[in-house]
């Protein structure tokens, strides 16, 4: 703390009241925090000295805001690294001396997208054009208006440069740079812009914040107002990563920002580098939210083995543990006990961005207060138990089908029983599901075993139903055990498992070995190769700015149609693809198709293209740019999965679609079409379903053999399980059948054709009702007859389709033991006795599909995706969204640092060719950049890429599994120079 010699300056104190006002409470919490003796430096002194002199250092085009000379900087003897470091602690050290040791005013600028103590501004791109556009008083018709709300779009549709299509903040300087306020650097310093932020942080409406940005453009330059909007933004990209910024203002910075996820906090408790942290204060503490540790991601497909040996397992205990990995949001609870809230305790909510959400889901036990979940849980803590801290995930839990719900319906859930006092157990509503406890009665766990902190978890929380539970975890000895529990997951539509070492302690943000993520969509048997039809186009962002940067995929209705029927080139839109093109694959793509594109008019649509949403006239995913079928390029795509999508026209998508080769070889009408896609996903997921059977096969070697249909129940509640011997059987042998009426639907078939298929299938036929078990009633109509029996609330009555679907369902199982198929409530069933409602719902799964039959047409399966519940519109938060899927560390393959993430490459030796050594040691670097691992050995573990010389063989010892790519080392340079990982086939060798 500044001496009572040094005190502050007239101008520093008066912009210590404007930022951080006169309150009291920061003196009691802070005592000790540092005091600026001088004004802050000016606002642009940080692209001036810091900012653009860090873009200087990374050799890359800086982007349209810093085109000014930023001086000699004296780096050359420098590695970037070095200087990049210089450049930082330069600028610091001018701070120190000119203004003080309060850097947090700066800090929280310079890394915006850390600083938790500043509300969410609500801005996005669009709203600040609307913005800018208003504070700037230009025609919102105008080309430069049209340029900035269309920041995607090519330049030159705008008169301007092609270079900030994709950057909304070079966009912008280009407009503001015709039109500024002020030519020079503007006076606000760095004190004002943080007080003014704090208020546009504050205020709701546009108006309010039209002002606000007025007051900005008459004070900065158009340099200036490009850095705020990336400040407002949170992209700032300037060079260096927030550990580096952290690590040079103090070496226990970074340590003390995991615990507590709080700038204030590290800029005023460690202003002074010579004072370095206790023992006790690098540890998690109660009400102080902290980084959590991290899931690694699977570095290779199906080396589940390998991903065993990595939990380190010993001779004395050799388990590991395997958890569900669940599909919601990251969430740390606290409570500590405080008399003078309800029933005694406080609570405190905190999500992985350390987002604070008590406001949500409560603060205290009060049974009358607005909480989703406090208000519920006060069964869930041991009496013993003063104060704990718990780590696990929040997700949406539906009670009317008692299942998980996706993570985007999570905030919404939240709010509804926040708001609800009717106490109604049906709807959907978040679940707190636990899985590790850090903190408990003043004891910090995590230098414990998981194990041990895992037995202090149990004995401190009991389950409250579907409100608070303990997370449940299988004890695994084995690799093989893997398989089984993620396929389980897979039929469950699940996020996938997590692998954790039950010997391991608990390690702050941080991503290791003892927590793995498997994923279901590194299975082998997803990746089926499609061939599709490009229809719809979107412009990039960033490097990839001015020209199309990933494509909208379509299926084709009806190959064979002519021109002039209504079915011609007519497409469903399925998927949107933009990963694993390289510059000469666009380049490809834009010469078979310029001139062809035409904008999407929103208002008047084009009839043959249809989009997701179609029938509530939204227009899902819609695309910048759309073409006709005819005139497109198939594109060769493989896939993780298939999983359900109202995004999308064919309400199901490809999970994680990459692009493999564009299909030059194919005409349109060649691409799939609807009806070929849906028998490729059947072929896809009957092979799951044979590696599965063969799996239980396996496991039950030692048992008596029995077939993988359970015994399946029929209208009398017996089981009837008979030889198929074809068309006509004895399918129906033991049961006797009172057909009361005709078949109306799906085809018509009269009373007398529906006896007949029944006694050629080996049935009996019965002209009334008795008390036979056996008996199966028949019926479409309502007729007297029929009405009657419903009446007397005795006899279940099938409808005549269930006939049909028996036997066709056995005709397609030729070979295997035929069965009659169990009753679907839906389809099946025309009167249903209560008692038998729930038996029969389990036959089939949320959507109405059955477990046991396959699907029957077209018609059939459009009627199970209607019934796919669709994504609430209401109260959906696109912020929170965003945060929440970055949480789930998705589909990363797109960023250069993760393109080789799956990829053990081992390079041949070629003897003493230095050409080739220093194309192998750049090549190495490049897959270690790129999160791959170089082997140095091939028998140790095996790669799944070896590296070759042009033309070379490799040599590949005998090991099980598949066979590692063979390719040459063009393929890694190829890769690194496009900034995707980019199809082996056309590198491959051999």
């Amino acid at each position: 703390m500044a001496s009572d010699i040094d005190m502050p300056d007239a101008d520093a104190a008066k912009e210590q009241t404007l930022m951080y006002g006169t309150d009291a409470e920061l003196d009691s919490k802070y005592p000790n925090r540092p005091h600026n003796l001088h004004k802050t430096l000016p606002f642009h002194s940080l692209f001036t000295e810091l900012f653009n002199p860090l873009l200087d250092s990374t050799k890359k085009n800086r982007p349209p805001t810093a085109r000014r000379k930023a001086g000699p900087h004296g780096h050359s003897n420098l590695s970037p690294h070095e200087a990049r470091r210089h450049i930082i602690e330069k600028y610091i050290a001018k701070w120190r001396k000119d203004a003080g040791d309060d850097f947090y005013p700066a800090m929280r600028l310079m890394i915006p997208e850390k600083d938790r103590d500043r509300a969410m501004y609500g801005l996005k791109e669009k709203a600040i054009a609307k913005i800018l556009i208003k504070a700037t008083k230009i025609n919102k018709d105008s080309e430069d208006a049209k340029s900035m709300l269309n920041w995607k779009l090519p330049g030159q549709l705008y008169k301007s440069s092609v270079s900030t299509a994709g950057d909304f903040a070079g966009r912008c300087f280009e407009v503001l740079s015709k039109r500024p306020m002020r030519s020079e650097v503007g006076e606000m310093s760095i004190a004002e812009v943080n007080a003014t932020l704090d208020q546009l942080s504050q205020v709701g409406t546009e108006d309010q914040q039209l002002k606000i940005f007025q007051r900005f453009y008459r004070r900065m330059n158009p340099e200036e107002m490009t850095w705020l909007i990336r400040m407002i933004l949170r992209q700032m990209k300037i060079g260096a990563t927030e550990k580096t910024i952290l690590d040079i203002w103090h070496p226990d910075a970074e340590t003390l920002f995991n615990v507590s996820s709080n700038l204030r906090r590290v800029c005023w408790e460690l202003y002074d580098p010579k004072v370095r942290l206790d023992g006790g204060d690098t540890g998690i503490t109660l009400m102080q939210c902290f980084q959590p540790q991290l899931a690694a991601f699977q570095k290779q497909v199906g080396s589940f083995e390998r991903m065993v040996s990595r939990l380190k397992p010993t001779a004395d205990d050799d388990s590991f543990w395997i958890e569900e990995k669940l599909d919601g949001e990251r969430m740390q609870l606290h409570m500590m006990e405080d008399p003078e809230m309800p029933g005694g305790k406080r609570f405190g909510f905190w999500s992985r961005k350390a987002k604070d959400y008590a406001y949500l889901y409560g603060d205290s036990f009060d049974p009358n207060g607005e909480s989703a979940l406090t208000r519920f849980i006060k069964d869930a803590f041991a009496p013993n138990v003063n104060n704990i801290i718990l780590d696990g995930e929040m997700i949406t839990w539906d009670m009317d089908v008692d299942h998980i719900v996706g993570f985007g319906t999570l905030k919404t859930a939240a709010i509804s029983e926040k708001e609800s006092k009717s106490g109604i157990k049906t709807g959907q509503r978040p679940l707190y599901r636990v899985f590790d406890c850090l903190y408990l009665n003043d004891t910090l766990l995590t230098p414990y075993t998981l194990r041990d902190r895992r037995n202090a978890l149990q004995s401190a929380v009991k389950n409250v139903h579907r409100r608070l539970e303990i997370h449940p975890f299988i004890e695994a000895h084995s690799y093989k055990e893997i398989e089984p529990e993620l396929r389980k997951v897979v039929a469950n539509a699940s996020e996938g498992l997590v692998l954790k070492n039950p010997r391991s302690m608990y390690r702050l943000n941080e991503r290791n070995d003892d927590w793995v993520k498997v994923k279901p969509e590194y299975m082998n048997e997803f990746g089926e190769s499609l061939d599709c039809i490009v229809v719809g186009g979107y412009f990039g962002s960033g490097h990839r700015g001015g020209a199309h940067s990933s494509f909208l995929c379509g299926l084709l209705i009806n190959k064979h149609a002519k021109p002039g029927d209504a079915d011609y080139e007519k497409s469903y839109s399925f998927f949107k693809v933009g990963g694993g093109f390289s510059r000469e694959d666009y380049a490809n793509i834009r010469g078979r198709t310029e001139g062809k594109w035409k904008d999407w008019d929103a208002k008047r649509p084009p009839p043959i293209i249809e989009l997701g949403g179609h029938a509530d006239n939204r227009q899902h995913e819609r695309p910048d740019q759309w073409i006709r079928p005819s005139e497109s390029v198939v594109l060769e795509c493989k896939a993780a999965s298939v999983e359900a999508s109202d995004k999308f026209r064919m309400n199901i998508t490809l999970r994680f679609p990459r692009f493999k080769q564009l299909r030059i070889d194919k005409r349109w009408d060649d691409a799939l079409t609807i009806t070929e896609f849906m028998e490729l996903k059947d072929n896809v997921e009957q092979e799951h379903a044979e590696k599965e059977k063969e799996f239980k096969i396996e496991q039950s070697r030692r048992k008596k053999a029995r077939t993988t249909k359970k015994p399946l129940i029929v209208a009398g509640n017996d089981t009837v399980a008979t030889p198929y011997a074809g068309p006509e059987s004895q399918l129906f042998s033991g049961l006797a059948f009172y057909i009361m009426t005709e078949q109306t639907s799906p085809d018509k078939k009269t009373k007398a054709e529906l006896e007949a298929l029944v006694k050629a299938n080996g049935g009996k036929i019965v002209q009334r009702e008795s008390d036979d078990k056996k008996l199966v009633i028949v019926a479409e109509k309502r007729l007297v007859k029929v009405k009657s029996l419903e009446k007397r609330e005795e006899y279940n009555i099938v409808k005549p389709v269930w006939i049909g679907d028996c036997i066709r369902q056995a005709e397609a199982d030729v070979g295997a033991i035929p069965f009659v198929l169990p009753f679907e409530p839906n389809r099946h069933m025309f009167y249903l006795l209560a008692d038998d409602q729930l038996p029969f719902e389990e036959n089939v799964d949320e959507n109405g599909d059955s477990y046991a039959r396959d699907i029957a047409d077209v018609d059939e399966l459009r009627q199970i995706l209607s019934n796919m519940p669709k994504k609430s519109e209401n109260g959906f938060d696109s912020h929170q969204f965003v945060e929440q899927l970055d949480d789930h560390g998705e589909s990363l393959d797109h960023l250069k640092n993760h393109m080789f993430g799956k990829v053990l490459a081992y390079f041949e030796d070629e003897g003493e060719n230095p050409e080739w050594s220093l194309q192998v040691q750049l090549a190495k670097n490049y897959i270690r950049f790129g999160g791959g691992t170089v082997l140095d050995s091939k028998e140790k573990e095996k790669p799944t890429h070896i590296i070759v010389p042009e033309g070379e063989e490799p040599t590949l010892d005998s090991q099980p599994g598949p066979l590692p790519r063979t390719v040459g080392i063009g393929w890694i340079e190829k890769c690194w120079a496009e900034g995707t990982r980019v199809d082996e086939e056309r590198f491959q060798w051999g």
